[in-house]
């Protein structure tokens, strides 16, 4: 996949609006997920010795001293909301 650039927004656009008219139809509501999350979540939901949580994961501490993680992936993030 590549990245849309400006050039290209307003084709982009006009797919996503005739997707979310098909979704609308069906009955399928959207959901927006935190690109960050605090790590526990996938270190329980993945697994704390996994290579995605040892590994792949760009965790930091917050101001407020807890541990945030860059969603990886979105699997535990859909089925909490």
């Amino acid at each position: 996949m590549n990245d849309v650039l400006p050039d290209d927004g307003a084709l982009w656009s006009a797919v996503e609006s005739a997707a979310q008219a098909v979704f609308d139809a069906y009955g399928y509501r959207r959901i927006r997920l935190p690109v960050m999350e605090r790590t526990e979540l996938f270190s329980r939901s993945i697994g704390e010795t996994t290579d995605i949580v040892q590994k792949e994961m760009y965790t930091f501490t917050d101001r407020s001293g807890d541990s945030v993680t860059l969603r990886p992936e979105a699997t535990a993030s859909v089925v909490r909301a």
